[in-house]
């Protein structure tokens, strides 16, 4: 609106001045000059400053939109400044010229904008106007979109009987929305036995179970998506259900695996149908025939009848592939079969003993038997079970993986059926072992001694005096035991030694249920089984039991239980000297 007001001079005065005066008094109202909008112009001063922002208008959305404002009065240096509510991004970059523009923004239905130009002039005089701006949608249809679920055994959109089928329309999308989002969903089946009734057809994905029936079917479905202006679009997709009697079995045969000559194949297949008329199923596992000629390790797979077995992998010179195939037949007699491949390569020489045990663990007990549902135990692999398949050849004798040879007095091989021996040489690490005896001399198996080393301590010697042991020497302890030794030169070897604890432990047979830890075919009079552990030392300092950065204690091994331990050096143990090794 425009607002003039006169005035007349306080000069004037009677009748005809206090008319004038009225007159003068008077507020004259005139129509401003915006196109259907009520904006005001405010007069500053003289000159009647008056502004028009223009028409109101109705446009789309991505539309660029031009402004311009008409100005009269003032004193004809303008300054123009343009807003909007709600806020839009008006490009204005010259502040001095009337015109502007905006590009509509994206709305989802018809929406006001108020656009508002205020004009300055240099001497004050300001007025301001608007226009109405109503920026319409323009609705882009969505679009459906179903994503079928793919086998890699069968024609694309072919399935079997009684699967679950999910239909996916994540990928439907409305353009012109924000989130590209479709406001609905609706499915429906359009040809086919019915599979829907019971369905949730209202989301995104449709999941059905395809019928069972003697013949092939067909079966089609539509999607419908609608935006949030009611716009829509469809989609159709039809896939073929196999009858029951062409649905096959689906079979695993497992994971492909790598083993050395001798060690178990764990054969664990997986098989079903999703046709109970087609049950049971039968299995068959078979070895390929890329192993070598004249192989014979036992059966090629243990009771090859059964879903979960295990074969031996046969002895190879070199590295070999060989299949395990499974095939599966159900009872419309369709067989389907799966391979894997298992990387046999030769056992090498060891170079350390194995432990000895062979069973193997479930979740609850100990068992002979195999055990694949837990696989990787020590019953499965190394050079014991190797040996128990036949495929290790012994430089000499022994349980297990292990490989001992005796001597005599001299060193010299003594043949394995021999009465008397002095030492053993084991065949794996090479080192030579002091055999105990049974007969009140100073090796005595009932010997003990204190630990004792002037060299490496771990920063105490130990007890020299050995007042806890019992022995024939003055001082029962490691150290005079091991000279006691080296000066009668066992075996005529004079380096004797203690053992470290990786080389006493190597002579642990773990897989002897009952009877010291040890085989004693070779190592007699090791001792007897009590409530007393047969501890035994090895050469190494504990650094638990430190007083002052002195190891107070030294490793030990009990030839019953298996375990080690740290004993105080002043503790009476028994004493298996060793020398020599690879």
């Amino acid at each position: 609106m425009q607002l003039n007001v006169f005035s007349v001079s306080d000069r004037f005065s009677g009748a005809l001045g206090r008319s004038l005066f009225f007159i003068a008094g008077i507020i004259i109202l005139t129509a401003c000059g915006g196109g259907g909008g009520d904006g005001d112009n405010a007069n500053g001063g003289a000159g009647n400053l008056v502004v028009n922002a223009g028409p109101d208008a109705t446009v789309t959305e991505g539309v660029t939109y031009a402004l311009s404002a008409q100005v009269s009065g003032g004193d004809g240096a303008y300054t123009y400044n343009w807003s909007a509510s709600p806020s839009l991004s008006i490009a204005h970059d010259d502040t001095s010229v009337s015109t502007a523009s905006f590009v509509a923004p994206l709305v989802n239905s018809a929406t006001q904008y108020t656009i508002t130009v205020s004009v300055n002039d240099q001497s004050g005089n300001t007025a301001s106007d608007f226009t109405v701006i109503t920026i319409a949608p323009v609705n882009i249809p969505p679009q459906a979109s179903i994503t079928v679920p793919q086998r890699d055994d069968l024609p694309q959109n072919t399935f079997p009987s009684n699967v679950e089928v999910i239909f996916d329309g994540t990928a439907s999308r409305d353009p012109d929305a924000t989130d590209e989002a479709v406001a609905d969903y609706t499915w429906s089946q359009t040809a086919g036995i019915n599979v829907i009734t019971g369905v949730e057809t209202n989301l995104p994905t449709l999941t059905i179970v395809t019928p069972i029936a003697n013949e092939e079917q067909s079966l089609s479905f539509e999607l419908a998506v609608t935006d949030s202006e009611g716009a829509s679009d469809t989609q159709t997709v039809t896939i073929v259900v196999q009858s029951e009697t062409d649905t096959l079995p689906t079979v695993s045969a497992g994971v492909s695996q790598g083993v050395f000559s001798g060690e178990i194949v764990i054969l664990e297949g997986e098989a079903s149908t999703s046709v109970p008329n087609a049950m049971p199923l039968t299995y068959r596992w078979e070895r390929s025939n890329n192993v070598p000629a004249g192989s014979t390790v036992g059966r090629p797979v243990d009771d090859s009848d059964s879903r979960s077995t295990f074969a031996i992998a046969p002895a190879v010179s070199t590295s070999t592939v060989v299949a395990y195939t499974l095939t599966v037949t159900d009872a419309n007699g369709n067989s389907v079969e799966d391979t894997i491949n298992v990387q046999v390569r030769p056992m090498p020489t060891p170079l350390i003993n194995d432990t000895g045990f062979l069973q193997q663990a479930t979740d609850n007990a100990l068992t002979q038997a195999q055990q694949n549902e837990f696989p990787g135990q020590d019953g499965q692999r190394g050079a014991d079970v190797v040996e128990q398949n036949g495929l290790i050849e012994k430089a000499g004798r022994g349980k297990a993986g292990f490989d001992f040879t005796r001597l005599n007095a001299n060193g010299d091989e003594q043949d394995a059926d021999a009465d008397t021996w002095s030492c053993v040489r084991d065949n794996v690490t090479g080192l030579v072992w002091e055999v105990k005896t049974d007969d009140g001399t100073f090796q005595d198996k009932d010997f003990t001694y204190s630990w004792f080393s002037n060299e490496v301590n771990g920063g105490f010697e130990g007890d020299e005096t050995g007042a806890n042991g019992t022995c024939l020497l003055t001082n029962c302890n490691t150290s005079a035991y091991v000279q006691a030794v080296n000066a009668q030169g066992l075996c005529g070897f004079y380096d004797w030694r203690l053992p470290t604890h990786h080389e006493l432990f190597s002579l642990m047979h773990l897989g002897i249920a009952a009877g010291v830890a040890i085989d004693e075919d070779y190592f007699p009079n090791t001792g007897e089984i009590s409530s007393v552990p047969l501890w035994y030392w090895t050469s190494v300092p504990s650094a638990d039991g430190v007083n002052s950065d002195d190891a107070q204690n030294a490793w030990a091994l009990d030839f019953d239980s298996g375990v080690d331990n740290f004993l105080n050096k002043s503790t009476a143990g028994r004493v298996r000297l060793v020398r020599a090794g690879r």
